[in-house]
């Protein structure tokens, strides 16, 4: 139980930090995106089975646990769908991935002659 939770405490600072660090939008996105969707599956897995273990009527720990669940099953299909739509916003936006050598990216892919 506690593993778990704390398995998904360490996901939810992992993609703070990685906001924090990565030095574009979209790499930025990518650390909330799989840091969030990942430490709420997590938390929501040990708040389940915390509730099995802790109430002495089964049945009330067994329909908290499947509304914990429900939780978590719509987290993680709405969240990537957010995710994706921010960054898709962004790209036609214009918003410029980063990279190492200044060039944007379309500007390098033409110079190579990439479709």
């Amino acid at each position: 139980m506690i593993i778990c939770v704390s398995a998904g405490i360490f996901f939810f600072f992992a993609g703070a930090v990685g906001f924090l660090r990565f030095p574009d939008f979209y790499s930025r996105m990518h650390a909330t995106g799989k840091g969030d969707t990942f430490g709420i599956l997590l938390c929501c897995i040990g708040l389940s089975m915390y509730n099995l273990a802790a109430h002495p009527s089964w049945q009330l720990g067994v329909v908290q646990s499947v509304k914990v669940l429900s939780i978590a099953v719509f987290w993680f299909l709405a969240s990537p769908t957010a995710t994706h739509a921010l960054t898709r916003s962004a790209f036609v936006s214009g918003v410029k991935p980063w990279t190492r050598d200044g060039i944007p990216v379309r500007e390098r892919e033409e110079e190579e002659g990439a479709p």
